[in-house]
C-alpha cells in the first residue's frame, strides 16, 4: 500500500476517555491491552507525524444522547455501554458537562484534534461508519487510502475497516495503535481482531512502519 498525503488520511476511532483513560468507564476491560500495546503513545506519534507532514486527520467519535435510551434492542456491548454510561452526552446540541467527561477526548490528544484542521465527523451510533458522515467526508476530499487506528480493535475499528473495504478504500490498520477488551468468558478481543485484520486489511502495520512510510 502506497502511503502519500495526496490521497491517504489518518482515521482514528473513539479517541475518548471512556476507552483510553484510567478513569474511563471501560478501563477494567481495556487497560491491560492499552498499556501493553502502548496504544496512547502510538496514536500520539501518528497524530504528530500527520500534522508535521500534512496528512488529513479524521475522527469518528462515539456519542450517546438521552434520546438513545429509547432503543428497544441492543447487543451485549451496547447494553454494557448504556449501563455504565459510556460516551454519554447531555444532548446532540448540548455540551453541558462534556469537558473531561468520558465522552471527551483524551487530554493529550486535544491539541491535535482541536487544532481547527482535524475533521470530526458525526457520531457512529453502534460500531461502524454506516450511521455517520465519515465516508462522505473522505470522498469529498479525494481520499482513497486510510491509515486506521483507535478503539476498540474488535468492535468499532473492525467495523469501520469492513465498511471501508466495502466502499472501495485501501486500508492499513496500525496494530499497536489500537487495543481490545479482555472478557473472562468471551475471550481476548484484541487477539480476535488481529486475526481478522490479517484476512481483511490491505496492510497490518506497526506504528514505526507507518511513520517510516508517511515520511
Amino acid at each position: 500500500m502506497d502511503i502519500r498525503k495526496t490521497d491517504t488520511a489518518i482515521v482514528f476511532i473513539d479517541p475518548q476517555n471512556d476507552v483510553l483513560s484510567e478513569t474511563g468507564a471501560n478501563w477494567s476491560a481495556l487497560g491491560a491491552s492499552v498499556s501493553e500495546n502502548g496504544t496512547i503513545e502510538n496514536m500520539e506519534k501518528i497524530f504528530k507525524a500527520a500534522k508535521a507532514n500534512g496528512y488529513e486527520v479524521f475522527i469518528s467519535p462515539h456519542y450517546f444522547y438521552p434520546t438513545d435510551n429509547g432503543w428497544k434492542m441492543n447487543g451485549p456491548l451496547e447494553t454494557d455501554e448504556f449501563q455504565n454510561h459510556s460516551f454519554a452526552r447531555t444532548g446532540s446540541l448540548d455540551l453541558t458537562g462534556f469537558p473531561n467527561s468520558g465522552a471527551d477526548w483524551l487530554d493529550r490528544f486535544k491539541p491535535y484534534i482541536n487544532d481547527g484542521k482535524t475533521i470530526v465527523v458525526s457520531p457512529h451510533k453502534v460500531f461502524g461508519p454506516q450511521t455517520n458522515d465519515l465516508v462522505l467526508q473522505l470522498r469529498k476530499r479525494g481520499i482513497a487510502k486510510i491509515i486506521l487506528g483507535g478503539m476498540l480493535a474488535n468492535m468499532c475499528v473492525e467495523s469501520h475497516l469492513r465498511e471501508f473495504i466495502e466502499q472501495g478504500f485501501e486500508v492499513a490498520v496500525v496494530k499497536d495503535a489500537t487495543a481490545g477488551p479482555r472478557h473472562p468468558v468471551w475471550g481476548d478481543g484484541y487477539q480476535a481482531a488481529m486475526i481478522n485484520y490479517q484476512f481483511l486489511a490491505h496492510a497490518v502495520l506497526s506504528t514505526d512502519e507507518v511513520l517510516a512510510r508517511m515520511g
